[in-house]
Parts: C-alpha cells; structure tokens; sequence
C-alpha cells in the first residue's frame, strides 16, 4: 500500500514531531528521501524490520540502510522518479542490521511540495517473513505432489495415498471433472515402486472405438488398411509402470470384454496377431460418472466394475472445498510467476472475495484458467477483480445457497460456523480443521457474535 503525501503543507513536513507522529502511526516501514537520495524521515517500524534506529538512519543513503538486492539494479524509487508513476507490491530483500536476510514488498511514490514540484519520494516497505514462513509451512503441510488442499476431505486423501502406492491393487477414481483425477494417478505412480517405470495415460473418450482398441493393445502390420508397420500398445508401453485410463465409462461393451481378460489373465493381445504378450502394468482408472449406477443400468459390465474398483477414491468438488481456493490460488500464482516470469504479488481481498463466491462448475481446473487469464491481464501489483472473467465480476444478487454478495468477514464468519456445526460445536476440533489457535478461535467467535452449540472440546456441553 502506498501512502500518499501529495497535497500536505511544506510546513507540515518540516515539522519533525507532526511528522513523526503520522509516520509512527503506519504499521509498514516508511521512510522518505530528498533528491540527493538521503533519508529524511523514518518510522518505527522501519526500525524494527532494519534494526537501524532512526538517528542512524536519517541523513544516510538508502542504499547505505537497506542493502537491498535491487537497490543497484532496480531500485523501486528511482524506476518512480523516471517513469512517473507509482511502484506497487514490488518484492525484494535486504540485510538488517544483525546481518539477517529479510524479504520485503514494497511500494513508492514521488513525494511533492502543494504547488506540486517534487522534493523527494516516500517508500513503504512490508516485512514477508512471516508470510514466506507460513507458505513453506503450508506446502509442506498441505501440498501433495502438485495436489494442494487443507480441507478435511484432502487430508483424509492425502493420508491414505502412500499406503494406497505401495500397493499394486487396482485404483477407480471417481469426481467430476476438474477436480485433479490424473494429478491424483501420477502421485500414485510417483510414490509407488513403479516410479522409475512410465506412467502412460489414456484418454478413453477421446478416440473411436477402432483407435482406441488399437491405441490400447497395438496392431501388427496389414491388421487393417493403414497399419503399415507393427505398433506397440499402450499395455505394451506401461510395461512395469502404470497405464491411467481416463474416463473409463465412456469404452464400449467390446472393449470393456478385452480390458476385462487383460485384468485377469495380464496378456494383450494385438490387433491381426494371435500371440498374446505378457504385461506388468498397474491400472488406475478414473471417470466423471457413477459407475455403479451405470452397472445397474446395464451400461457398464459389473465383473469389470468389481476389477477396477479394488480401491476406491472419490474426488470432492471445488464448491465442496471452498476452504483450500486461498490455497490453490496462492499455489497458483507461485506457478504462473515462474512460467511467464512475471512478480504478481498476489490477490486483492474483493477479487478474492468473488472467488470465494463462485460455484466454479469447472472445478480446479476452472479456477486455474481464471488465474491464468488473469496473468495475463495483469501487468503488475495484485491481481484486482477487473482482471478476472466477467461472469465472476458482477455477484448475483442471491448465490445458490440464498445468501447475497459476501464480505471477507461475512464468509469468515460463515466458514467459522460451518466449521463449528461440522464437528457439532467441539471447538478443539473445529480449530484443527481450520488450522488456527484455540485463543483465535474464541477470539474470531466473540467478535462475530456466533452462538456456539455442543461442546467446546473438554467434554463439557454448554449450558
């Protein structure tokens, strides 16, 4: 955040008491500077970031106070006086005065005079050490692979996928689409003793049955018109790894015959030959539909259903997990700064607030196309709601649950007492599963007047 001093009284900023007292009040670290680049000002709580005291500090250099990464190459300031505009969330470190690396966000402006002549720049500056703390603590707590999530349903996923790795049993995922299916099948792959064998992945409705049948078990030469020459299958190519068969619903009576015998008999057999060859491969298979309503439909053979489904995992929907969108968004960004080498500090609250909204019918995957595009849009800064779709721009007056545009404090609050009633008003466990103290907890209760039923977590109910 800048904070703008446009418009006081020269006056004003020579009185060292007033000034110190405006500047004292701001939580972020400020310091303003003349043209000759020394300090003039500087607050208390950039001394407490720089552990330089503000007597030592006035009258230095700043690059002589911060010893900052970008203060020879791009120094935020100086980018400010030649292009003219402010510098917004730019990021970078310096070294404190007890020699410790500090990351910091920073902010600058030009500084001028009521008749608008510039007679300096002022800086703000934001300690990140806390936050870079808590996003390594959170991708070590709640990244699984490239899978992120702090909901319970996830932990509970992520709980259980190493022992299901280990295994060789088969695997049916089941969610609708979006939701990460293959992400989940290759960290399987990865974790299993499979890994340094491939991974193969199908796409099961995405070719016709004559490909697909051919693409799956290979083909000899002259098996059909175009076979010129001998094609390894997929089983072929899986050999010792895992084949993933994506969206398995969608294969035909036929073929659901032949990938039966291949799951009891482990052999293939390509197509014009009579040779079966042998195969090793673990099957992970996944779809968006019920598959055991379509076994009762008739649709999907239920000995085949039985042999893919030795363990089962079901995939929640994003609006099921509304909880890990921070998460994934936080991930999200990390990811596209590295791939389009872009600094995009983040989201603003409001855009993060309509992203909280949304029922994203796209799932995980939705919410990164909204993400990318909003790169894409996004020069610098934060990521403001004018760069998100425009379907996620203006609210509905009433969301699929009946409530109406939320503040970040109301879906606080609404996340707090859907914690509470989830866990039946035990507010030990409610504070695990929303990852804060118990003291913050109470805290965040009293301040938003929540009638707490049930128990408060010591075996006591209330009264």
């Amino acid at each position: 955040m800048i904070y703008y001093i446009y418009g006081m009284q020269t006056e004003l900023l020579t009185d060292k008491n007033a000034r110190d007292v405006i500047l004292d009040s701001i939580n972020e670290g400020v310091f303003t500077v003349g043209l000759d680049w020394r300090i003039t000002s500087f607050n208390r709580a950039a001394e407490h970031i720089t552990g330089v005291s503000r007597n030592d500090a006035i009258g230095r250099a700043c690059s002589d106070v911060f010893h900052a990464d970008i203060c020879e190459k791009d120094c935020a300031l100086r980018r400010t006086f030649v292009t003219g505009e402010p510098t917004v969330n730019a990021t970078a470190h310096i070294i404190s005065n007890q020699g410790h690396r500090v990351p910091i966000r920073i902010s600058a402006a030009i500084l001028k005079d009521s008749d608008g002549n510039a007679i300096g720049g002022v800086e703000t500056f934001q300690d990140l050490s806390q936050v870079e703390q808590l996003q390594k603590e959170l991708k070590n707590r709640h990244t699984f692979e490239d899978i992120v999530g702090r909901s319970p349903a996830m932990i509970k996923l992520f709980e259980i996928l190493p022992q299901i790795a280990e295994s060789s049993s088969t695997v049916l995922i089941e969610g609708p689409s979006g939701t990460g299916k293959e992400l989940f099948a290759r960290a399987i792959h990865n974790l299993s003793p499979r890994k340094k064998k491939r991974f193969v992945p199908v796409n099961s409705a995405a070719l016709p049955d004559t490909l697909l049948e051919s693409e799956l078990f290979g083909h000899k030469a002259g098996a059909f018109t175009d076979a010129k020459r001998d094609k390894a299958g997929r089983f072929v190519l899986a050999h010792g790894g895992t084949i993933f068969l994506d969206e398995i619903a969608d294969i035909s009576p036929a073929l659901q015959v032949r990938l039966l015998r291949v799951l009891q008999e482990r052999v293939v057999e390509p197509l014009g030959s009579i040779e079966p060859i042998k195969v090793d491969v673990r099957i992970v298979a996944a779809t968006n539909k019920n598959l055991a309503q379509l076994v009762q439909a008739g649709k999907f053979r239920e000995d085949l259903y039985y042999r893919i489904r030795v363990v089962h995992l079901t995939l929640p929907a994003l609006n099921q997990r509304r909880e890990d969108i921070p998460l994934l968004v936080d991930y999200m960004v990390a990811k596209f700064n590295r791939l389009q080498n872009k600094d995009i500090a983040g989201i603003s609250r409001d855009a993060m607030a309509h992203l909280m909204e949304y029922d994203y019918p796209g799932n995980v995957r939705e919410l990164e196309n909204i993400i990318e595009q909003a790169f894409v849009l996004c020069r610098g800064g934060m990521i403001e709601l004018h760069h998100l779709p425009p379907e996620l721009r203006p609210v509905a007056n009433v969301t699929s649950k009946g409530f109406g545009p939320m503040s970040m404090d109301a879906m606080e609050k609404h996340l707090i007492i859907e914690t509470l009633q989830r866990h039946g008003g035990n507010r030990t466990e409610a504070a695990q599963d929303l990852g804060i103290d118990m003291s913050t907890l109470y805290r965040k209760i009293k301040r938003f007047k929540i009638d707490v039923p049930g128990r408060d977590g010591r075996g006591k109910r209330r009264q």
